[in-house]
Protein backbone atom coordinates (compact mmCIF):
# COMPACT_ATOMS: atom_id res chain seq x y z
CA UNK A 1 0.00 0.00 0.00
CA UNK A 2 1.15 3.47 -0.48
CA UNK A 3 2.11 5.60 2.40
CA UNK A 4 -0.48 8.44 2.78
CA UNK A 5 2.06 10.58 3.62
CA UNK A 6 4.19 10.63 0.93
CA UNK A 7 1.11 10.67 -1.75
CA UNK A 8 0.67 14.15 -0.43
CA UNK A 9 4.21 15.41 -0.93
CA UNK A 10 5.49 13.34 -3.91
CA UNK A 11 2.07 12.16 -5.89
CA UNK A 12 2.40 9.05 -7.82
CA UNK A 13 1.61 10.04 -11.93
CA UNK A 14 0.76 7.52 -14.55
CA UNK A 15 2.69 8.66 -17.99
CA UNK A 16 1.18 6.72 -21.22
CA UNK A 17 4.20 6.32 -23.25
CA UNK A 18 2.63 7.29 -26.58
CA UNK A 19 2.75 6.17 -30.06
CA UNK A 20 5.78 3.41 -30.00
CA UNK A 21 6.54 4.83 -33.60
CA UNK A 22 6.98 7.92 -32.56
CA UNK A 23 9.41 10.07 -30.11
CA UNK A 24 6.74 9.15 -27.30
CA UNK A 25 9.05 6.47 -25.54
CA UNK A 26 12.22 8.31 -25.98
CA UNK A 27 10.96 11.58 -24.51
CA UNK A 28 9.69 9.59 -21.79
CA UNK A 29 13.13 7.79 -20.84
CA UNK A 30 14.73 11.26 -21.31
CA UNK A 31 12.92 13.06 -18.25
CA UNK A 32 13.60 9.95 -16.36
CA UNK A 33 17.08 10.53 -17.12
CA UNK A 34 16.31 14.39 -15.18
CA UNK A 35 17.15 13.87 -10.88
CA UNK A 36 14.62 16.70 -10.37
CA UNK A 37 11.43 15.35 -11.15
CA UNK A 38 12.01 12.90 -8.20
CA UNK A 39 11.49 15.73 -6.20
CA UNK A 40 7.85 16.28 -7.27
CA UNK A 41 6.98 13.03 -8.13
CA UNK A 42 6.90 9.43 -8.35
CA UNK A 43 6.52 8.55 -11.88
CA UNK A 44 5.58 5.28 -13.50
CA UNK A 45 5.67 4.87 -17.10
CA UNK A 46 2.59 2.47 -18.54
CA UNK A 47 3.55 1.07 -22.12
CA UNK A 48 5.78 -1.62 -23.33
CA UNK A 49 9.20 -2.43 -21.64
CA UNK A 50 10.91 -3.42 -24.58
CA UNK A 51 10.45 -0.46 -26.21
CA UNK A 52 11.69 1.49 -23.56
CA UNK A 53 14.79 -0.10 -23.38
CA UNK A 54 15.32 0.52 -27.48
CA UNK A 55 14.89 3.84 -26.75
CA UNK A 56 16.93 3.95 -23.77
CA UNK A 57 20.03 2.34 -25.99
CA UNK A 58 19.57 4.66 -29.21
CA UNK A 59 19.76 7.59 -27.13
CA UNK A 60 22.55 6.74 -25.05
CA UNK A 61 21.13 6.98 -21.49
CA UNK A 62 22.88 4.83 -18.17
CA UNK A 63 19.20 3.81 -16.83
CA UNK A 64 17.77 0.75 -16.18
CA UNK A 65 14.30 -0.44 -17.35
CA UNK A 66 12.32 -2.19 -14.59
CA UNK A 67 8.97 -3.47 -14.85
CA UNK A 68 6.43 -3.73 -12.29
CA UNK A 69 2.85 -5.31 -11.71
CA UNK A 70 1.43 -2.94 -9.85
CA UNK A 71 1.87 0.93 -8.98
CA UNK A 72 2.84 -0.21 -5.40
CA UNK A 73 5.90 -2.47 -6.16
CA UNK A 74 7.90 -0.05 -8.65
CA UNK A 75 11.04 1.78 -6.87
CA UNK A 76 10.43 5.46 -7.39
CA UNK A 77 14.29 6.52 -7.62
CA UNK A 78 16.24 8.22 -10.41
CA UNK A 79 18.16 6.31 -12.28
CA UNK A 80 15.69 3.17 -12.78
CA UNK A 81 12.24 3.85 -15.08
CA UNK A 82 9.60 2.20 -13.22
CA UNK A 83 7.04 0.90 -15.93
CA UNK A 84 3.93 -1.38 -15.76
CA UNK A 85 4.61 -3.69 -18.48
CA UNK A 86 1.55 -4.17 -20.60
CA UNK A 87 3.26 -6.03 -23.25
CA UNK A 88 0.87 -4.87 -26.09
CA UNK A 89 3.42 -3.87 -29.26
CA UNK A 90 6.83 -6.40 -28.59
CA UNK A 91 10.22 -5.37 -30.10
CA UNK A 92 9.94 -6.91 -33.33
CA UNK A 93 6.67 -5.44 -34.66
CA UNK A 94 8.18 -1.82 -33.68
CA UNK A 95 8.31 0.64 -37.00
CA UNK A 96 9.94 3.64 -36.04
CA UNK A 97 8.86 6.76 -38.04
CA UNK A 98 5.73 5.27 -39.72
CA UNK A 99 1.97 4.93 -38.79
CA UNK A 100 0.92 1.13 -38.20
CA UNK A 101 -2.57 0.18 -36.65
CA UNK A 102 -0.80 -2.05 -34.15
CA UNK A 103 0.96 1.05 -32.84
CA UNK A 104 -2.15 3.10 -32.74
CA UNK A 105 -3.84 0.31 -30.82
CA UNK A 106 -1.35 0.06 -28.30
CA UNK A 107 -1.35 3.53 -27.97
CA UNK A 108 -5.23 3.49 -27.20
CA UNK A 109 -4.54 0.79 -24.49
CA UNK A 110 -1.82 2.76 -22.78
CA UNK A 111 -3.52 5.47 -22.17
CA UNK A 112 -6.82 3.46 -21.28
CA UNK A 113 -4.75 1.95 -18.77
CA UNK A 114 -3.72 5.42 -17.10
CA UNK A 115 -7.57 6.57 -16.85
CA UNK A 116 -8.49 2.98 -15.12
CA UNK A 117 -5.42 3.46 -12.76
CA UNK A 118 -6.74 7.08 -12.15
CA UNK A 119 -10.11 6.31 -11.47
CA UNK A 120 -9.35 3.55 -9.16
CA UNK A 121 -7.04 5.17 -6.93
CA UNK A 122 -4.11 3.82 -7.61
CA UNK A 123 -2.74 6.76 -8.84
CA UNK A 124 -2.97 10.73 -8.54
CA UNK A 125 -2.64 12.09 -12.10
CA UNK A 126 -2.23 11.18 -15.35
CA UNK A 127 0.30 12.40 -18.05
CA UNK A 128 0.42 11.60 -21.42
CA UNK A 129 2.80 11.36 -24.51
CA UNK A 130 2.06 11.95 -27.96
CA UNK A 131 -0.32 9.82 -29.95
CA UNK A 132 -0.59 9.38 -34.04
CA UNK A 133 -4.28 10.17 -34.95
CA UNK A 134 -4.34 8.53 -37.99
CA UNK A 135 -2.48 5.37 -36.36
CA UNK A 136 -5.53 5.64 -33.84
CA UNK A 137 -8.03 5.75 -35.96
CA UNK A 138 -6.16 2.98 -38.11
CA UNK A 139 -6.07 0.76 -35.21
CA UNK A 140 -10.01 0.57 -34.70
CA UNK A 141 -9.79 3.41 -31.96
CA UNK A 142 -12.66 6.41 -33.57
CA UNK A 143 -11.21 9.32 -31.42
CA UNK A 144 -9.94 12.57 -32.91
CA UNK A 145 -7.32 12.91 -29.77
CA UNK A 146 -6.53 12.61 -25.99
CA UNK A 147 -8.83 14.74 -24.86
CA UNK A 148 -11.38 13.04 -26.35
CA UNK A 149 -10.76 9.47 -25.09
CA UNK A 150 -10.38 11.42 -21.64
CA UNK A 151 -13.64 12.46 -21.93
CA UNK A 152 -15.84 9.10 -22.91
CA UNK A 153 -13.36 6.60 -20.66
CA UNK A 154 -14.15 9.07 -17.65
CA UNK A 155 -18.12 9.50 -18.83
CA UNK A 156 -17.31 13.31 -18.77
CA UNK A 157 -19.67 15.49 -20.31
CA UNK A 158 -18.35 18.99 -19.74
CA UNK A 159 -14.78 19.36 -20.76
CA UNK A 160 -12.50 21.36 -22.56
CA UNK A 161 -8.36 21.63 -23.63
CA UNK A 162 -5.98 24.12 -21.91
CA UNK A 163 -2.36 25.16 -23.54
CA UNK A 164 -0.10 26.90 -20.94
CA UNK A 165 3.50 28.51 -22.11
CA UNK A 166 4.00 29.22 -18.54
CA UNK A 167 1.67 32.40 -17.91
CA UNK A 168 0.33 32.31 -21.14
CA UNK A 169 -2.93 30.12 -20.64
CA UNK A 170 -5.67 29.72 -23.74
CA UNK A 171 -8.64 27.34 -23.28
CA UNK A 172 -11.00 26.52 -26.37
CA UNK A 173 -14.77 26.13 -26.85
CA UNK A 174 -13.84 23.64 -29.71
CA UNK A 175 -10.69 21.49 -31.15
CA UNK A 176 -11.06 18.81 -33.10
CA UNK A 177 -13.59 19.58 -36.16
CA UNK A 178 -13.39 21.33 -39.24
CA UNK A 179 -13.54 25.16 -39.01
CA UNK A 180 -17.01 25.36 -40.51
CA UNK A 181 -18.36 22.92 -37.67
CA UNK A 182 -16.52 25.33 -34.81
CA UNK A 183 -18.48 28.25 -35.85
CA UNK A 184 -21.41 26.16 -35.38
CA UNK A 185 -20.43 25.35 -32.03
CA UNK A 186 -20.00 28.66 -30.58
CA UNK A 187 -23.32 28.52 -28.70
CA UNK A 188 -24.05 30.27 -25.44
CA UNK A 189 -24.25 27.59 -23.13
CA UNK A 190 -20.71 26.09 -24.39
CA UNK A 191 -18.94 29.16 -23.78
CA UNK A 192 -19.86 29.84 -20.82
CA UNK A 193 -19.24 26.33 -19.55
CA UNK A 194 -15.84 26.86 -20.80
CA UNK A 195 -15.37 29.99 -18.92
CA UNK A 196 -16.61 28.37 -15.74
CA UNK A 197 -13.89 25.70 -16.63
CA UNK A 198 -11.21 28.08 -17.09
CA UNK A 199 -11.90 30.03 -13.52
CA UNK A 200 -11.76 26.67 -11.75
CA UNK A 201 -8.61 25.91 -13.08
CA UNK A 202 -7.09 29.33 -12.42
CA UNK A 203 -8.23 28.88 -9.07
CA UNK A 204 -6.55 25.22 -8.67
CA UNK A 205 -3.52 27.14 -10.25
CA UNK A 206 -3.85 29.52 -6.87
CA UNK A 207 -4.57 32.04 -9.14
CA UNK A 208 -7.00 34.17 -7.03
CA UNK A 209 -9.66 36.21 -8.58
CA UNK A 210 -8.71 35.63 -11.96
CA UNK A 211 -9.04 37.62 -15.30
CA UNK A 212 -10.16 36.10 -17.98
CA UNK A 213 -10.68 37.24 -21.87
CA UNK A 214 -12.85 35.92 -24.30
CA UNK A 215 -12.07 36.06 -27.84
CA UNK A 216 -14.76 37.12 -30.30
CA UNK A 217 -15.29 34.62 -33.38
CA UNK A 218 -15.58 36.98 -36.26
CA UNK A 219 -12.98 39.59 -37.16
CA UNK A 220 -13.09 42.79 -35.34
CA UNK A 221 -16.04 40.60 -32.85
CA UNK A 222 -18.41 41.52 -36.04
CA UNK A 223 -18.40 44.99 -36.33
CA UNK A 224 -21.69 45.02 -34.90
CA UNK A 225 -23.16 42.79 -37.54
CA UNK A 226 -21.38 43.68 -40.51
CA UNK A 227 -19.14 40.99 -40.09
CA UNK A 228 -21.25 38.01 -38.41
CA UNK A 229 -23.25 37.72 -35.62
CA UNK A 230 -21.96 35.43 -33.22
CA UNK A 231 -20.23 37.50 -31.09
CA UNK A 232 -23.00 39.36 -29.87
CA UNK A 233 -25.68 36.76 -30.21
CA UNK A 234 -23.62 33.84 -28.48
CA UNK A 235 -20.99 35.15 -27.16
CA UNK A 236 -21.74 38.28 -25.56
CA UNK A 237 -24.71 36.86 -23.30
CA UNK A 238 -22.61 33.94 -21.82
CA UNK A 239 -19.51 36.70 -20.87
CA UNK A 240 -22.24 38.53 -19.24
CA UNK A 241 -23.96 35.51 -17.35
CA UNK A 242 -20.24 34.81 -16.25
CA UNK A 243 -20.35 38.33 -14.78
CA UNK A 244 -23.25 37.58 -12.93
CA UNK A 245 -21.96 34.72 -11.16
CA UNK A 246 -18.89 36.31 -10.46
CA UNK A 247 -16.23 35.61 -12.52
CA UNK A 248 -14.02 38.64 -13.99
CA UNK A 249 -14.66 37.53 -17.63
CA UNK A 250 -14.30 40.21 -20.47
CA UNK A 251 -15.89 40.07 -24.35
CA UNK A 252 -16.09 39.53 -26.58
CA UNK A 253 -12.80 41.03 -27.36
CA UNK A 254 -11.07 40.96 -31.04
CA UNK A 255 -8.29 38.22 -31.56
CA UNK A 256 -5.90 40.14 -33.05
CA UNK A 257 -4.66 41.90 -30.01
CA UNK A 258 -5.75 40.03 -27.37
CA UNK A 259 -3.14 37.62 -27.30
CA UNK A 260 -1.04 40.34 -27.22
CA UNK A 261 -2.28 41.57 -23.91
CA UNK A 262 -2.57 37.93 -22.11
CA UNK A 263 1.11 38.41 -22.98
CA UNK A 264 1.76 41.76 -21.67
CA UNK A 265 -0.33 39.88 -18.51
CA UNK A 266 -3.57 41.99 -18.43
CA UNK A 267 -5.17 38.40 -18.51
CA UNK A 268 -4.55 35.37 -16.55
CA UNK A 269 -6.48 33.43 -19.39
CA UNK A 270 -7.98 33.72 -22.86
CA UNK A 271 -10.92 31.50 -23.84
CA UNK A 272 -10.73 30.71 -27.62
CA UNK A 273 -13.21 30.11 -30.28
CA UNK A 274 -11.59 27.02 -31.71
CA UNK A 275 -8.47 25.23 -32.67
CA UNK A 276 -6.21 27.60 -34.43
CA UNK A 277 -7.27 30.49 -32.76
CA UNK A 278 -5.48 29.04 -29.66
CA UNK A 279 -3.10 26.72 -30.96
CA UNK A 280 -1.45 29.35 -33.28
CA UNK A 281 -0.47 31.75 -30.48
CA UNK A 282 0.32 29.41 -27.96
CA UNK A 283 2.70 27.27 -30.09
CA UNK A 284 4.34 30.87 -31.20
CA UNK A 285 5.30 31.34 -27.79
CA UNK A 286 6.46 27.93 -26.49
CA UNK A 287 8.23 26.54 -30.04
CA UNK A 288 11.59 28.25 -32.02
CA UNK A 289 12.79 26.63 -34.76
CA UNK A 290 15.70 26.59 -36.34
CA UNK A 291 15.51 27.09 -40.44
CA UNK A 292 19.51 26.73 -40.19
CA UNK A 293 20.06 23.65 -38.61
CA UNK A 294 16.26 22.05 -39.47
CA UNK A 295 15.50 21.54 -35.42
CA UNK A 296 12.79 22.25 -32.74
CA UNK A 297 15.61 24.23 -30.24
CA UNK A 298 12.92 24.85 -28.06
CA UNK A 299 9.26 22.35 -27.77
CA UNK A 300 7.26 24.19 -24.75
CA UNK A 301 4.07 24.52 -23.42
CA UNK A 302 1.60 21.76 -21.54
CA UNK A 303 -1.81 20.62 -22.50
CA UNK A 304 -4.56 20.02 -19.95
CA UNK A 305 -7.84 18.52 -19.80
CA UNK A 306 -10.15 20.89 -17.96
CA UNK A 307 -13.22 19.08 -16.39
CA UNK A 308 -11.86 15.81 -15.98
CA UNK A 309 -12.58 13.77 -12.36
CA UNK A 310 -8.74 13.24 -12.88
CA UNK A 311 -5.66 15.31 -13.38
CA UNK A 312 -4.61 14.50 -17.23
CA UNK A 313 -1.75 17.05 -18.71
CA UNK A 314 0.36 16.15 -21.60
CA UNK A 315 3.18 17.25 -23.77
CA UNK A 316 2.05 20.01 -26.54
CA UNK A 317 3.47 18.74 -29.75
CA UNK A 318 3.05 15.29 -31.76
CA UNK A 319 4.47 12.11 -32.82
CA UNK A 320 7.32 13.91 -34.63
CA UNK A 321 7.49 10.92 -36.52
CA UNK A 322 10.45 12.08 -38.99
CA UNK A 323 12.86 12.28 -36.42
CA UNK A 324 11.83 9.26 -34.51
CA UNK A 325 14.77 6.65 -33.16
CA UNK A 326 17.60 9.42 -33.83
CA UNK A 327 17.96 10.43 -30.15
CA UNK A 328 17.56 14.17 -30.72
CA UNK A 329 13.95 14.97 -29.39
CA UNK A 330 13.51 17.53 -27.13
CA UNK A 331 11.54 16.43 -23.92
CA UNK A 332 10.97 19.80 -22.36
CA UNK A 333 7.60 20.01 -22.95
CA UNK A 334 7.26 16.38 -21.05
CA UNK A 335 9.19 17.70 -18.14
CA UNK A 336 6.75 20.26 -18.05
CA UNK A 337 3.71 18.33 -18.15
CA UNK A 338 4.29 16.05 -15.63
CA UNK A 339 6.09 18.82 -13.42
CA UNK A 340 2.39 20.43 -13.70
CA UNK A 341 0.99 17.03 -13.18
CA UNK A 342 2.74 17.03 -9.92
CA UNK A 343 1.70 20.51 -8.74
CA UNK A 344 -2.11 19.77 -9.57
CA UNK A 345 -2.27 16.35 -8.24
CA UNK A 346 -1.17 17.59 -4.62
CA UNK A 347 -3.47 20.46 -4.84
CA UNK A 348 -6.43 18.40 -5.52
CA UNK A 349 -5.50 15.66 -2.85
CA UNK A 350 -5.35 18.59 -0.45
CA UNK A 351 -8.74 20.12 -1.23
CA UNK A 352 -10.13 16.47 -1.37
Amino acid sequence: MQNKSERGTRPLLGISMGDPGGIGPEICVKAFDSPAIYDLCRPLVVGDAEILRDAVRFCGLALRVRTCGQPADAAYRHGVVDVLNLGKLPLSALRLGTVTAAQGRASFEYVAKVIDLALAGAIDGTVTAPINKAALNAGGCRYAGHTEIYGDLTRTADFTMMLAEGDFRVTHVSTHVSLREACDRVMTPRVLKVIELTHEALLHMEIANPRIAVAGLNPHCGEGGLFGTEDEREIAPAVAAARAAGIRAEGPLPADTLFSKLRGGQYDAVVAMYHDQGHIPTKLMGFHYDADTGTWGRMAGVNLTLGLPIVRTSVDHGTALDKAGEGSANPQSMLEAIRLAALLSRRVAGKS
